[in-house]
């Protein structure tokens, strides 16, 4: 798959891999920091932002785009830094092809199955936010003012509500809104999204020392929790984790110079 992506800055590669209903938009200030001493690729996931939508959306899926993405661009070995399902996106490329990468740096996840998350469950949220997505008719909306006062009625989080509107915009031939988010796709392989790239997916590797790992954490967040911590370490016993308080789950957006801090540790 053809991904769309943003390129600057020379040095070591880093490719910067976005989460679900993100975009290489949402990390183009984040690529300016690092693109001084790396060069920085910014990449579009499948069914999201300018690249292409497809049928399927699993993590193998993401992987092989990943790959292909690799060797498109000859890149040898990069730092790959991923957020929430990118962050899951780079663990099961790391885990696959241990050689391409130099560091693993994860921002907001940890690789366990968030279907078993009792309280403050991410499935429900993000059904309501996918199913409310696909209910929106485009043909009575003539702002994106039009979509958030739909959108309010099924979402009471102004801020989760701004950061969706970023993927409205005018199609060009038909002058009408529309999604840059393949909503009824993403929706239909929710389950894997968000259960995926758990202990199960990654048993036959662990321990993984291959490469240095990082896990940034918002400590407003609830993808990871205190408890996690042995999970991780039992995963990758040398990881780092390093918080950010002040922060919730778009932690880059946030709190972008301690993020930033964050990611220099090992970059």
């Amino acid at each position: 798959m053809e991904l769309f992506y943003r390129k600057q800055g020379k040095g070591t590669p880093i490719v910067v891999i976005h989460g679900l209903y993100g975009s290489s938009d949402n990390w183009i200030n984040i690529g300016k920091h690092l693109a001084k001493k790396h060069t920085v690729y910014l990449l579009d996931q499948r069914n999201h932002g300018r690249s292409p939508f497809a049928d399927s959306h699993t993590y193998n899926d993401l992987r092989n785009d990943l790959e292909e993405f690799f060797e498109k661009h000859q890149i040898e070995k990069a730092i790959l830094l991923g957020h929430s399902m990118g962050g899951k996106v780079a663990m099961w490329f790391a885990a696959d092809f241990p050689e391409k990468v130099e560091k693993l740096v994860i921002a907001d996840i940890a690789p366990k199955d968030y279907l078993l998350q009792k309280e403050d469950s991410q499935f429900f949220l993000h059904r309501n936010i996918l199913l409310a997505m696909q209910e929106i008719d485009f043909s009575q909306v003539k702002s994106r003012n039009d979509v958030d006062d739909f959108m309010a009625e099924k979402l009471d989080d102004a801020r989760i509500r701004q950061f969706l509107l970023k993927n409205v915009e005018k199609d060009k031939n038909t002058k009408q809104y529309k999604w840059r988010v393949n909503a009824e796709v993403l929706y239909d392989h929710l389950d894997e999204i968000v259960s995926g790239v758990n202990p199960n997916w990654l048993d036959d590797r662990i321990p993984i020392n291959t490469y240095p790992v990082i896990f940034i954490r918002g400590l407003l967040s609830k993808y990871i929790l205190d408890e996690d911590k042995d999970l991780i370490k039992q995963i990758y016993p040398d990881a780092k984790i390093v918080d950010i308080p002040n922060a919730g789950h778009w932690l880059h957006a946030e709190q972008p110079k301690k993020f930033m801090e964050a990611v220099m540790l090992c970059c």
